[in-house]
């Protein structure tokens, strides 16, 4: 070994003499070129020898800089909050940036300047690196400060720069837009002055897991809602405006408001909560609904007995009768042409909700499919409906009372907002359920009093009818004497 790194000695120092000896030849070749040539030749070889570097590097760079001119770059911005998705993939990381926003409680992991990190798109690999550098202003334009510029680079073989442009970076993009739509803060708006919406934050809590639902109704909603927002170019093909109707019809306290709150929550959509009461005409309303946002969800709560919605026949009739000083009030055409007529192409991605404890008062005309496209009966709570508001309130999977309490359940009729009241009175789990076990009995007794009272009252009233039918026949039979 000794005498092969002899042998090998006056090589290396060849080597290294003969790339010192090239070196100060390509300077003194520079400065000759940099005195003797012009610019304009200069500029030319500086080009052609660039293009030759490009094609003998393996790598490729993309520049995405926070800011095009005056205005942010979006792409910058999908970039990062991509980004800060993948940290914990790269744990090997050094330094990290850590900031919250509106809420303290949620902070974002993002990369510091200088830093790199890998990521893997379909078999590809890119490394991105987060560059900073100052910029003088300009003076003559009152910017004489210098300014900080930022700038994400990634880099990746050259074999892959198609792949980079059409395919990752638009996915970055697309996946940006939905992390932003599902931690955007939520709305609930309301109608106020005849034809203005007024927000306020909606902070409901509701979700499908903690829905008091039959799991089988629960999915379908989920599958239907799913679908619908995937559908932007299906409805755009088949010619129909991108909406979806539904139609909550059940008891007081059957959980219609929060199956609302829990879509709105899982669509990530703004609520409108329309009071018909307050609209004074089908302009007013026209109006309001054209200023509804896209992704949003138009609720009215109530429409049997919120508003008088007749017939359109009728309404015909009556607008011909009333005189022209008469003020005009919102009607069932003005409100279905809204829900399916023209105007319904004024926005998209929109869920209508109706919601109603007597299905059977709505007009049909409002219940039609393309109207009212999901009808989602609210029933009484059912023992699975059961388990989930204990597991809600009390955290627990089963209880010695539970098969005393869903036999009752089974025989009663509860809604769930009665349950939840009854399990949300104690936080001692043995005591509440026992509570709800006294609840459930005093129904069932009540209910057998109810029953037996009824079935007296019938019997009451057969025996009256045969006594009214017994006089009837007496007096026929008085009259035919007389008249014989």
């Amino acid at each position: 070994e000794k005498e092969y790194r002899k042998a090998m000695a006056p090589s290396y120092d060849k080597t290294i003499a003969t790339a010192a000896s090239l070196a100060a030849s390509l300077m003194l070749v520079r400065s000759l070129a940099n005195e003797l040539l012009p610019s304009e030749v200069r500029d030319a070889l500086s080009s052609a020898l660039a293009s030759l570097r490009s094609r003998m590097t393996w790598q490729h760079t993309i520049v995405i800089e926070e800011t095009e001119g005056w205005s942010s770059n979006r792409v910058y911005n999908a970039v990062k909050a991509y980004l800060a998705t993948r940290i914990n993939a790269n744990i090997n990381m050094q330094r990290l940036r850590v900031s919250s926003g509106e809420d303290a409680e949620k902070m974002v992991v993002s990369m510091e300047a200088g830093e790199e990190m890998a990521d893997v798109y379909e078999g590809a690999e890119f490394k991105w690196c987060l560059v900073t550098r100052e910029v003088s202003g300009d003076p003559n334009n009152g910017g004489g400060g210098a300014r900080e510029i930022r700038s994400y680079e990634v880099s990746f073989n050259k074999r892959h720069k198609e792949k980079a442009l059409k395919e990752y970076l638009p996915f970055i993009v697309a996946t940006a837009k939905a992390i932003k739509d599902q931690e955007r803060s939520l709305s609930i708006y309301m109608n106020e002055r005849y034809d203005e919406w007024s927000p306020i934050g909606l902070q409901h809590p509701s979700t499908f897991d903690t829905l008091a639902m039959d799991h089988k109704q629960k999915q379908s909603i989920v599958d239907d809602l799913n679908r619908f927002i995937k559908r932007k170019d299906y409805y755009r093909r088949i010619g129909k405006a991108w909406k979806r109707g539904y139609l909550l019809y059940g008891p007081p306290g059957t959980g219609k408001s929060s199956l609302i709150a829990a879509i709105a929550n899982h669509l990530r959509f703004d609520i409108y909560d329309l009071e018909l009461t307050g609209v004074d005409s089908n302009s007013d309303l026209r109006r309001l609904l054209v200023g509804m946002t896209n992704r949003s969800i138009l609720v009215v709560e109530d429409i049997d007995c919120t508003i008088e919605l007749k017939q359109r026949e009728e309404e015909d009739e009556e607008q011909s009768k009333s005189s022209s000083t008469e003020k005009k009030k919102v009607t069932l055409s003005g409100l279905l042409n809204f829900v399916d007529g023209l105007w319904s192409t004024s926005g998209e991605e929109r869920i209508i909700i109706f919601t109603t404890n007597y299905k059977e008062r709505l007009d049909p005309a409002l219940l039609r499919p393309g109207r009212m496209d999901m009808h989602i009966h609210m029933g009484y709570c059912t023992t699975e409906a059961f388990r989930i508001l204990a597991n809600n309130y009390h955290s627990i999977d089963y209880h010695a009372t539970y098969p005393e309490i869903e036999k009752l359940i089974e025989e009663v009729m509860v809604t769930p907002a009665e349950v939840a009241e009854v399990l949300m009175r104690n936080d001692n789990t043995d005591v509440a359920l026992h509570d709800l076990v006294k609840l459930l009995k005093l129904k069932k007794k009540d209910a057998s009093e109810i029953k037996t009272e009824s079935k007296k009252t019938e019997k009451k009233d057969a025996t009256d009818d045969i006594k009214i039918e017994g006089t009837q026949v007496d007096g026929k039979k008085d009259g035919g004497e007389i008249k014989t």
